[in-house]
């Protein structure tokens, strides 16, 4: 009787040491809430961030979800791209990049279109992976193979201007002085409707998605893009998930693109290894896998068929590759997949 009076004893002391415990915490996070300043309302007008998307901090959205409890959405994006013989464009070897002909860059940017590229869409098979292209036009007139050959694996195809020779990029320059040489809205309507047209009479249907040449544009380009019909810009790549664009009918998206996991700048500016590459790839994928576990993300690895396509470097591509599609629970998708989920579940 004795020893079961002092048990209640205990159990009664421990609840009333987890009641005061419980007020301690209520009473630290009210004084927390208490303290933090208040948000205050400012004018976009005043603002002189982005004009083309509002900030929305990861931390105050809700939980992003994948299909089938995915915690990743993994997206090769493969560019393909077409130089003209004449016009300078990205060099391996700038030196000679202002000869016409200049027969050693040429031939290495073709590598990919001829060799590289063929070596990539094997790899991919075999991890069940396809990709989102993004497709200079010229392209489709040049190249037909290529279309051919991504239709049958049905890849996703998302404009890309004309070609990749800079003489051809959607842009605003500045002029000696610093003074703005603004692309007129008729030359930039023209590349667009060129662009576009010629995918959807090639392709049967409407071009969903946009990747601006070198990701550069205008100011008017979002706008412009929205009333052509394009849903998704991926310029911008400043998430881990989709987000809208400020647009008149606010129907255009931003799917992530990267500039971090992006063969061109890796190589060419940072100066990394084939091997490194390999292990920044399955970096990203290991913290955004374990990320993704509560709030799912957007994978976008950015690939040239002239630079990955490369065997030195594709050794490693293929070591990471098969490492992400050894992992359960990784959705092996495309530019227009997320798109079409992103629309379907969070814009009703």
């Amino acid at each position: 009787m004795a020893a079961r009076k002092k048990t209640r004893r205990k159990t009664a002391a421990k609840k009333k040491a987890t009641r005061k415990t419980a007020r301690k915490t209520t009473a630290r996070k009210k004084a927390v809430r208490k303290a933090a300043p208040k948000k205050k309302a400012v004018s976009r007008a005043k603002l002189t961030q982005s004009q083309h998307y509002d900030f929305v901090p990861i931390i105050d959205r809700p939980k992003f979800k994948l299909p089938k409890g995915a915690r990743v959405a993994v997206m090769p994006y493969i560019n393909i791209e077409h130089f003209p013989a004449d016009i300078p464009g990205t060099s391996l070897i700038p030196g000679t990049s202002g000869f016409s002909p200049d027969p050693l860059n040429y031939g290495w940017r073709d590598y990919g279109n001829r060799v590289g590229l063929w070596r990539m869409m094997e790899l991919m098979d075999e991890c069940g992976m396809r990709g989102t292209v993004c497709l200079n036009g010229e392209i489709i007139r040049e190249y037909p193979r290529i279309i051919e050959e991504g239709e049958k694996r049905k890849w996703a195809w998302i404009g890309h201007g004309i070609n990749n020779a800079p003489a051809n990029f959607i842009g605003n320059t500045r002029n000696p002085d610093g003074s703005l040489n603004a692309l007129p809205e008729a030359k930039e309507r023209k590349i667009l409707e060129a662009v576009l047209g010629e995918m959807k009479k090639t392709l049967g249907r409407q071009t969903k998605g946009w990747l601006s040449p070198f990701l550069t544009h205008t100011d008017n380009t979002p706008r412009l893009l929205e009333e052509y019909g394009v849903e998704y810009l991926c310029d911008y790549t400043a998430d881990d998930h989709p987000f809208r664009f400020n647009t008149p009918k606010n129907n255009l998206i931003a799917v992530p693109y990267t500039v971090e996991i992006n063969d061109i700048p890796a190589f060419l500016n940072l100066g990394v290894s084939s091997e490194a590459f390999g292990d920044m790839i399955i970096d990203q994928f290991d913290v955004l896998y374990e990320e993704g576990a509560t709030n799912a993300r957007c994978m976008p690895i950015c690939l040239h068929t002239f630079h990955v396509g490369q065997p030195n470097k594709f050794k490693h591509l293929a070591r990471a590759f098969r490492y992400i599609a050894s992992h359960k629970d990784v959705w092996l998708t495309t530019g227009d997949e997320v798109n079409d989920w992103y629309r379907k579940q969070y814009m009703k």
